[in-house]
């Protein structure tokens, strides 16, 4: 299935394979690569960078593999440093493509080097996650982290080409492949009442990592997020919606220290939390939402409980949140589940965001 995400002369599709990475190769020498240089982290690269590596090769195109360790607490500006080094010494030019193999922090960095190398190099994203799957591999933002807040050094850089290997979710491990789903709850919550009963119906499959449940939940997805920024680009209207559960989500992900808590279970547990705190404020036309995604949280296997983590700790992150303006932030609200409103919130009272 190919979903296009539709932005004039950076119009790129969006593959959804029922294979695995490999199969990206044929059209990525289709895009005209000669060369190419996969970003992979130290956990999927051993996997995945290999068999891509290879089938590149196969269709003639040149590559070599640069690899940085896993995980959140990685994905920062010495990081980013570092491999815009080696792609550098990789004998690039402006026609050499990144193609990044993993998860969202790889996709993250790779196309925030991407971005700076040469002013611009042509970007392939390889999604082998859930979360990278439905959500940051569509729509071209790639940033890194601070010590302060998420996110806060990158870019709008739009990938060439994103290619979803459904096969490589084999190898995702259990806790990872939960915290992706915790997205999907979000989008459904933020577009589709039909998804969000889809994912009441077969919370269990996924939970699991059926194949046959989940593709057609992260077909609908990307469907939805590639119309979503289709219409807005870079956020200045109702891609802001996306952000659901991020506020708070961020918040608690600086506050427990990068990768103590998954991005998707932060995700989930500012969700929840955001939900109760527009309830409590009335916006929301439902007053059982709260208590349903809550119970459907749980049969994914995601958290509902925040664990103990200092709030001033989180407050003081979620003053730092991008979508800040002034003395407010701009936080997306479910009034109901397919229809969203955009909220000032003064960053004085984003403590009740954590209490209610």
């Amino acid at each position: 299935m190919d979903v296009k995400v539709v932005l004039g002369e950076r119009s790129y599709d969006v593959v959804i394979d029922g294979g695995g990475p490999a199969a990206v190769a044929p059209r990525i020498a289709a895009l005209g690569a000669r060369r190419a240089v996969i970003v992979t982290d130290d956990v999927v690269g051993p996997l995945w960078a290999g068999v891509v590596r290879d089938a590149l090769v196969r269709c003639n195109v040149a590559t070599v593999v640069v690899t940085f360790p896993h995980g959140e607490v990685n994905k920062t500006l010495a990081t980013w440093s570092a491999l815009v080094e080696q792609i550098v010494a990789a004998g690039v030019d402006r026609s050499t493509v990144i193609v990044a193999v993993g998860g969202g922090v790889v996709g993250d960095v790779a196309g925030f080097a991407a971005a700076s190398v040469l002013r611009g190099l042509p970007f392939v994203q390889v999604p082998t996650t859930v979360l990278a799957m439905v959500d940051s591999s569509v729509g071209g933002k790639t940033a890194v982290n601070l010590p302060t807040g998420k996110n806060l050094v990158g870019a709008f850089y739009q990938p060439s080409l994103v290619f979803a290997g459904l096969a490589s979710l084999a190898t995702l491990p259990a806790r990872e492949l939960v915290a992706g789903l915790a997205e999907v709850v979000k989008t459904a919550l933020i577009a589709d009442e039909s998804l969000l009963r889809l994912l009441e119906r077969d919370a269990d499959r996924l939970r699991l990592g059926d194949p046959e449940a989940l593709a057609p939940v992260i077909a609908r997805c990307v469907a939805i997020k590639a119309a979503i920024v289709a219409r807005d680009e870079r956020e200045t209207g109702d891609r802001i919606w996306l952000n659901l559960g991020h506020t708070v989500g961020h918040g608690l992900e600086v506050a427990a220290g990068y990768g103590t808590l998954l991005h998707g279970e932060a995700v989930a547990l500012g969700t929840l939390a955001e939900l109760r705190w527009a309830s409590a404020r009335g916006w929301s036309t439902n007053a059982d939402l709260a208590p349903r995604v809550a119970r459907l949280v749980a049969r994914l296997g995601l958290p509902t409980s925040v664990p103990p983590i200092d709030l001033f700790a989180v407050e003081a992150a979620m003053r730092l949140d991008k979508k800040a303006a002034g003395a407010t932030i701009r936080v997306p609200v479910v009034i109901s589940v397919g229809h969203m409103t955009v909220v000032p919130v003064p960053i004085d009272s984003l403590r009740e965001m954590l209490t209610s």
